[in-house]
């Protein structure tokens, strides 16, 4: 019997490597071995989607970049061939903010000062692998400074009426007057850009990237106007110097992507915005791998209404009932319901929560209960399978 297991990550307990271990764990347990097992860890475009590349047969790559505060960080980035996968995250996450990683709280500084810099190192570290196609997954930055840090980190300089340079951060871009693309990197004119996000948010205004995701970055509501009315002026000088493309870009969906992110790589970069799981799982080459599979298993951490706005699991159900493979999912909780999990394509749902009520036990021992549940989905396949040979249908467990 062939399963193909491919979930997200659990956020806070497991990686998405780490679900796939331990589910084939318990399933190989539960049958005695004797199961084919495929693992093929998969994202949405934002944390994880690295992880989801070297699972697909990328080499993973190391480069120091400068952080979202400035400090020097080892960012990461995944090669294979002439492709890249960038995790921003990774160079200019709001992890990386020292605040946070002592468990606190960004604040006002941190949203007005923090940079893309790094995000546009790494893309540049991948031009120097070789690299002509550059995925770009955007989601949980520290920025909200329009993608200039990244477009700085390529060769761009940000001046003020002086000619000085701007100190890095979107609050600065207030007093942007011009940009100089003299000694802007050349190989991107060979490069072609995806941009990995599910974010539909313009750049500018009340569903901009400074309103709606800011706070989330420490922004207070007076930054929020200081950024916006930046950002807005960003927009106004790269038009006098790219055209009236700039200002295009700025409405388009997913421009307030990753803090602005998103605008600079659609204006500048000529970026295609697809959704995140769509390009995840071409890469990881899902459908292709799902040829004489009896079962997938997908899931993450926590399975509700907004893993139906086309989260990773609903990305891999549709993979699924295409070939007409039957499909189970396994999260560490759940608010759908019996009704909402069918309409999705699940033939069941298994949650932690099941096995323990303590959703801090969950999520602490996230490992041995993936392994129990993996069991019990063995256990289940074995009871509903006839004697005789099974069909995909008596694999609904």
């Amino acid at each position: 019997m062939r399963i193909v297991i491919a979930p997200d990550k659990f956020k806070g307990s497991l990686s998405a490597p780490e679900v796939c271990a331990h589910l084939e764990k318990g399933l190989q347990r539960g049958a005695g071995g004797n199961l084919d097992v495929v693992r093929i860890p998969v994202a949405d475009g934002g944390e994880g989607t690295l992880d989801a590349a070297v699972g697909s047969g990328f080499t993973r790559r190391t480069a120091t970049v400068c952080g979202p505060t400035g400090q020097p960080v080892e960012a990461e980035f995944a090669v294979r061939g002439h492709e890249a996968v960038i995790e921003m995250a990774t160079a200019s996450g709001l992890a990386l903010v020292p605040s946070v990683q002592k468990g606190g709280r960004p604040d006002s500084a941190d949203a007005t000062t923090a940079t893309s810099l790094g995000t546009g190192q790494l893309i540049r570290a991948a031009l120097d692998a070789g690299c002509r196609r550059i995925v770009l997954g955007v989601g949980g930055s520290a920025n909200t400074d329009g993608g200039a840090g990244l477009l700085r980190g390529l060769g761009a300089r940000f001046l003020d009426s002086r000619n000085n340079e701007l100190p890095p951060g979107g609050a600065a871009l207030a007093n942007l007057h011009s940009i100089d693309f003299t000694d802007f990197e050349p190989r991107l004119v060979d490069t072609r850009f995806v941009l990995a996000s599910d974010v539909d948010n313009p750049l500018l205004g009340a569903q901009g990237a400074a309103a709606v995701f800011g706070p989330q970055k420490g922004a207070t509501r007076q930054d929020v106007g200081m950024l916006d009315a930046a950002l807005a002026r960003f927009v106004e000088v790269l038009a006098r110097e790219i055209g009236f493309r700039a200002v295009k870009a700025a409405e388009a969906p997913g421009a307030g992507a990753a803090g602005g992110v998103g605008y600079a790589a659609i204006a500048v970069l000529a970026a295609t915005r697809r959704p995140g799981i769509d390009v995840v799982l071409e890469f990881t080459g899902l459908a292709d791998r799902l040829g004489g599979a009896d079962l997938v298993i997908t899931g993450e951490g926590s399975l509700d209404e907004q893993s139906l706005l086309g989260k990773t699991p609903m990305g891999v159900a549709r993979a699924a009932a295409a070939q007409g493979v039957p499909v189970v999912a396994v999260c560490g909780r759940t608010t759908l319901d019996r009704d909402q999990a069918a309409a999705a394509g699940f033939g069941n749902i298994h949650a932690l929560t099941a096995l323990e009520s303590d959703v801090n036990r969950c999520i602490a021992e996230a490992g041995p209960l993936l392994e129990q549940l993996g069991t019990q989905i063995s256990a289940g396949l074995a009871a509903n399978r006839p004697a005789t040979a099974s069909t995909k249908e008596d694999l609904r467990v």
